[in-house]
């Protein structure tokens, strides 16, 4: 038996990714990034379906309870909005599979700095880039410099530098005196 979900496509700062919200938790606790069909492939069926029904798709970002889809730039979202949450609700409402069983989580120590770090970038951070449809996560913390991954509609949108310089750089000055800097990589 299915489950009756519903969703609603909600824009986000980047005009190329449109956020999917769905009225149910799809990926708890975790994120899953994919660029490209070939890097989806063997780890989330539905990315790989998203990339194969539209080819446009420039990116594939799933967590908790949405999916952000990235287009390439020379799309218009108004043609494809209902027909791509049409197409993840009928996906998901069937029970296939969201990320592959296969898919394990890492688990690393981490110094009481790093710590204090994470902590400020999941409780003061986290929760207003997944609003904008997006994600970011902790990389690494060597010689003053916090170096950071920017997920989903973050990556590549044009205000995510200003955002990573003016909030979440001085926020972590601030809280922790050890932070010089902070840096986005690209996963």
């Amino acid at each position: 038996m299915s489950d009756f979900i519903t969703i609603y496509a909600e824009a986000t700062p980047n005009p190329d990714s449109m956020k999917f919200v769905v009225s149910k938790m799809i990926l708890p606790n975790d994120s899953a990034d994919y660029r490209t069909l070939d890097k989806a492939e063997g780890n989330s069926p539905l990315a790989v379906a998203i990339f194969k029904e539209y080819p446009f798709a420039n990116g594939v970002f799933i967590m908790n309870n949405f999916v952000s889809v990235t287009k390439l730039p020379d799309v218009a979202w108004s043609d494809y909005i209902t027909p791509m949450r049409e197409f993840i609700k009928v996906y998901i409402e069937a029970g296939n599979e969201i990320i592959s069983a296969n898919k394990t989580l890492s688990t690393e120590e981490e110094s009481e700095i790093e710590a204090k770090i994470k902590k400020l970038l999941d409780d003061h951070v986290k929760p207003a880039v997944e609003m904008d449809g997006g994600a970011i996560t902790f990389k690494s913390f060597k010689e003053g410099v916090v170096t950071v991954v920017m997920k989903g509609s973050c990556s590549g949108c044009p205000s995510s530098t200003f955002t990573l310089k003016s909030g979440i750089e001085n926020l972590l000055k601030r809280m922790v005196p050890q932070v010089e800097a902070v840096e986005a990589e690209a996963e």
